[in-house]
């Protein structure tokens, strides 16, 4: 008896090792994956206006910041104090200017290797949470696969960090219903959160909260948690003490009062807007999220699907009650919905070979292939054919067209002939020159930039008749640029000895300023100023 127990407990003991071996691979194979579709022609596209250009322009007024100016600490932007986010993202893609010098790749780099993390990170807690790897390994490569995911992780932005951070946060509570120790890890990743995102920590904060009292309270009145807790959010405290002694009065009439007008003047959304973002942008895991959510509901008493349950359900709701709303603001919920599809679709694996399918699944995608094939044989027209579009869109419809006919037949190889070829379509969209998304922008900035780096103007203030500030022209004009109205323009004109001004066309003609000198012109824009010695 004794002999058998021990022969056992050597089965036992293999049998982990051999389990742990197999983890590591995963884990090594989906961070190769990931870190090639994120960071492939990462620095091919300029940065975007929105806070791809802001975050930039911050991270290199911190590289190049005079020594002692702390500027590390109080940054700066276009020389006036910077209270939006905190500087954590901005300190990591300074350090990578440092190293790689100031472009587009060093830009991206950092937020874009978190993100590429994020992916083996979702499979690790999907193995806490689920008994079989397959649901664990679905995942995290449906995680990898949606488009949002990749386009915005590979932006350089707060998001795809905030949401790394967070994983890590709850893999450590998971791992911790085992070893209390990991409630130290969760602590301090929660205060990375609040140095990065700072707001966002208190909802995601929250959500960790709400699963942790549905399904292990205990861990609430844990003292290592509070412990992890404490130490964790003691810098982000830190520094928000600094703002406050060094700012005093300005950081509340800056950082909260007009950051809070801003929310209520602008970006407004219908209530719906996210979900109407979730369905524009989730195919092809769209098909499987209805089912996938009402399977999760009639597990609930799972811990898997109630931390899905809370970590949706928590996050959608209180995105959708913000007055601003922007798309990237549910990059955060993107993993939950992946662990619930994943879990689904698991099922589908383990049909017997031939088993009968859902008849409207195998219609879907073929309606998707004949979707993406119209679409593709239209950007083959025109005057100038968008070749790369083509071959996209064409492996997009070949992988829905043999995904229909294997889900008809009954075969579960179309599962990993759907992932195969999202994961291929999606390499094709970040290799071309249209992931980042801006299609509408009203002017290439780079050569009007350019424009602006020549003339060299001795003053850092240009006025635009644009009607609204471009960022990503401030960062690369090294200049900052400021839309006037035309009243505001003839004033400035009149009253500055050393006026520079970006017009177009109409404004020129419309204007009818005296004495000036044309400096150069890019795209429709012509830099002008004050000529001081007129014939």
């Amino acid at each position: 008896m004794r002999e058998g127990s021990f022969v056992w407990g050597r089965l036992e003991k293999q049998y982990r090792v051999v389990d742990k071996w197999i983890d590591w691979v995963w884990v090594i194979v989906l961070l190769v994956g990931a870190v090639l579709l994120f960071t492939i022609n990462l620095g091919g596209l300029p940065l975007r206006d929105l806070d791809e250009a802001t975050v930039a322009q911050v991270a290199r007024e911190i590289r190049f910041a005079p020594p002692g100016s702390m500027s590390w600490l109080y940054p700066t932007l276009a020389g006036e104090p910077y209270h939006n986010k905190p500087p954590l993202m901005h300190l990591l893609i300074a350090g990578a200017y440092l190293l790689g010098g100031v472009n587009e790749w060093t830009t991206r780099l950092p937020g874009a290797i978190l993100t590429a993390i994020s992916i083996p990170l979702l499979y690790c807690i999907g193995r806490e949470i689920f008994h079989q790897r397959i649901c664990a390994i679905y995942s995290a490569l449906i995680y990898l696969t949606m488009l949002p995911v990749v386009s915005h992780g590979r932006l350089a932005m707060l998001d795809g960090t905030s949401v790394c951070f967070f994983l890590l946060m709850m893999l450590c509570v998971l791992r911790s219903r085992r070893d209390l120790r990991y409630c130290l890890g969760a602590g301090i990743f929660l205060g990375l959160i609040c140095l990065t995102k700072g707001i966002l920590s208190i909802l995601l904060g929250a959500i960790l909260g709400i699963f942790l009292f549905w399904d292990t309270p205990r861990l609430l009145t844990n003292r290592y948690m509070w412990t992890g807790i404490i130490i964790g959010t003691a810098p982000a405290t830190w520094w928000y003490t600094a703002q406050w002694m060094y700012y005093g009065q300005d950081l509340i009439n800056i950082a909260v009062v007009n950051h809070i007008w801003f929310a209520l003047k602008g970006h407004k959304e219908p209530a719906w807007y996210y979900l109407l973002e979730i369905f524009k942008y989730t195919w092809p895991w769209l098909l499987f999220l209805i089912p996938s959510l009402r399977l999760t509901w009639e597990n609930r008493n799972l811990s898997w699907a109630k931390l899905v349950l809370v970590w949706s359900g928590v996050y959608l709701l209180a995105i959708c009650l913000m007055a601003t709303k922007f798309s990237w603001y549910l990059f955060p919920i993107y993993p939950s919905l992946a662990l619930a599809i994943g879990r689904k679709v698991a099922e589908y694996d383990n049909l017997p070979l031939l088993s009968s399918y859902p008849r409207p699944l195998a219609s879907a995608f073929a309606v998707l292939a004949v979707l993406a094939t119209a679409a593709s044989i239209s950007f083959g027209w025109g005057a100038v054919p968008k070749s790369d579009l083509q071959l996209i869109l064409a492996t997009v419809a070949g992988t829905m067209s043999l995904t229909a006919i294997l889900a008809e037949r009954g075969d579960g190889q179309f599962l990993k002939v759907l992932f195969w070829g999202s994961y291929l379509s999606l390499l094709l969209l970040m290799k071309s020159n249209y992931w980042v998304g801006e299609f509408n922008e009203p002017y290439p900035v780079k050569p009007v930039a350019a424009m602006i780096q020549r003339a060299n103007p001795a003053v850092t203030k240009i006025y635009t008749s644009f009607h609204k500030g471009r960022p990503s022209l401030d960062f690369y004009s090294k200049r900052t640029v400021v839309p006037a109205s035309s009243a505001k323009l003839q004033y400035y004109w009149q009253y500055n000895s050393q006026a520079y001004f970006l017009l177009d066309e109409f404004a020129i003609q419309n204007l009818q300023l005296p004495s000036v000198k044309t400096l150069d012109r890019a795209e429709g824009w012509t830099l002008v100023t004050k000529d001081t010695n007129p014939l």
